[in-house]
């Protein structure tokens, strides 16, 4: 059953009305309504299409957190052959909001880590929502240190409102924990990239992300901070979420322009949630350029071309 977003309503009103009259149909065999739920469906298909041709910043990050499009653990089930994950800091827990391991990407052996945010209530609260804690970033860097000494590229992708703000988290150093999995993007000596798949949520995001090549699906977010969180500081109201959006410059558009994201995923009309599959292997294919594009760069190459890409941050953007 498709969810719909507030802004969504009218068009739920027509694909439900085109519904109805297909189950009538089904019930009674000897009516015909084919014609009028093909003008539906048109309307529909008219509808959507002019909703998502401009959506503000903040619809986009209504479509971004929508609960049905497609999570890390779909994307390591389709687009990975051999996927053994790995487990624990080997210090304090296994964080489940992290997911990470070996895996084969067309055929190449590689080290793939993620965010799951789960795709119900037990499998949420299990993931904690996709906010991990200092053990989920001290995963990251162990599994990042070991695709160093093997050579493997390391492929990430990144969903997650933001690293876990909890009590526990602060005491066990999530600051902390979070920097050096930056740094540890920034030293390993083979390719890194990484995909903004949904929500690219400040610090916890940057620490998957510090990478070689940095894709966006099209309607997805990379912030600083929330808009909910931004507003909340700036005007004491979280209600003014729609200004703060606008004002963070969060859309994956405005990060191509500033020279964040080097490329944008274009996703199915609707969102990547009415057509996971194409979705999916869409992410498979910038995956497999990204790397195409770091075959052949020796180690010392590939942390000088990472190193400055975050140098020249927003110089692009300036320029222009």
């Amino acid at each position: 059953m498709t969810q719909y977003l507030d802004f969504e309503k009218p068009l739920a009103e027509i694909e439900g009305k085109a519904e109805e009259l297909r189950a009538l149909a089904r019930a009674n065999e000897e009516m015909d309504v084919a014609d009028e739920a093909a003008a539906l469906d048109a309307k529909a298909a008219t509808m959507l299409s002019d909703l998502y041709k401009e959506l503000t910043p903040w619809r986009k990050c209504q479509v971004a957190r929508h609960p049905d499009r497609p999570h890390c653990k779909d994307y390591i089930e389709a687009l990975f052959d051999e996927y053994t994950p790995l487990a624990g800091d080997r210090n304090f827990a296994d964080d489940h909001s992290v997911m990470g391991g070996l895996a084969r990407f067309n055929d190449q052996p590689v080290m793939v880590i993620g965010h799951e945010k789960g795709s119900d209530t037990k499998s949420r609260i299990e993931r904690n929502f996709g906010m991990a804690r200092p053990e989920g970033y001290r995963k990251a860097i162990r599994l990042m240190d070991m695709a160093g000494r093997f050579g493997l590229p390391v492929i990430t992708l990144v969903d997650t409102p933001g690293a876990y703000p909890g009590k526990g988290a602060e005491e066990r150093g999530q600051s902390e924990a979070i920097a050096r999995s930056t740094e540890m993007c920034l030293r390993i000596g083979v390719p890194l990239v990484s995909v903004i798949i949904g929500e690219g949520g400040s610090g916890g995001a940057v620490a998957f992300a510090t990478a070689n090549r940095v894709a966006m699906l099209e309607h997805s977010v990379y912030s600083v901070i929330s808009p909910e969180g931004c507003a909340s500081i700036l005007w004491k109201d979280a209600e003014k979420m729609r200004e703060a959006a606008e004002a963070l410059r969060l859309t994956a558009q405005d990060l191509h322009k500033l020279g964040v994201a080097d490329r944008i995923i274009t996703e199915p009309q609707g969102g990547a949630h009415r057509d996971r599959t194409a979705t999916i292997e869409a992410v498979g294919r910038t995956i497999a350029d990204m790397l195409k594009e770091l075959n052949g760069k020796d180690r010392d190459a590939l942390i000088k071309d990472r190193r400055q890409k975050f140098l020249d941050l927003g110089s692009k953007g300036l320029a222009a």
